[in-house]
């Protein structure tokens, strides 16, 4: 044996009951209840895989097969997984092209539909000012209705004191003569 430095002996971990789930929600469940029993443990969530892509064809083919009646029986072998790639490439091409192609169009149809949703709020603003500034103008000509009326009452009442006014002052005019008079009397002549 080697004489190293001993470790402590690991803590045996309590062994645990062996559920067989019965239903995806069950299975689901335990699951949860794995994940929640150390709720610091952070959890691997896969990322997304990469999409497949074909082998590049290589740039410079050393063995180059050609049609000469003589090729041996395994060369069928080898043109046949030649041929399989090379269709596999092709369709990788095609996909990937009607792929953009669709998402051109689903972006144009975005545009679109961010224009149109751009109109309907430009309009519905422009409705929204027009109804504030009619409200606005309803506000100051009832004001001005209101500063009139006034107007015509604080002048009419205005007049009435006036004339209320210029007929105590005739009235103490002529109180003012009797007065006179009286008060002569009242001095004893």
């Amino acid at each position: 044996m080697a004489a190293g430095p001993t470790r402590p002996p690991r803590p045996r971990k309590e062994p645990q009951p062996l559920v067989i789930p019965r239903s995806a929600a069950e299975e689901q469940r335990l699951k949860l209840e794995r994940l929640m029993r150390n709720p610091d443990k952070t959890v691997p969530i896969p990322e997304k895989l990469n999409e497949w892509a074909p082998r590049p064809p290589p740039e410079f083919v050393r063995d180059v097969m050609g049609s000469s009646a003589g090729a041996g029986s395994g060369e069928f072998h080898v043109y046949r997984h030649l041929r399989r790639r090379e269709y596999q490439r092709q369709d990788f091409m095609d996909a990937m092209a009607e792929k953009q192609k669709l998402d051109e169009e689903y972006q144009k149809k975005l545009e679109k539909n961010k224009m149109v949703a751009e109109e309907q709020t430009a309009k519905r603003r422009r409705k929204r000012q027009k109804l504030k500034e009619k409200k606005l103008l309803a506000k100051k000509s009832k004001l001005e209705q209101k500063k009139e009326q006034e107007a015509d009452s604080s002048d009419s009442s205005q007049k009435q004191q006036t004339s209320e006014e210029e007929e105590d002052r005739d009235a103490s005019e002529e109180e003012k003569e009797d007065d006179a008079e009286e008060a002569s009397f009242a001095m004893g002549r």
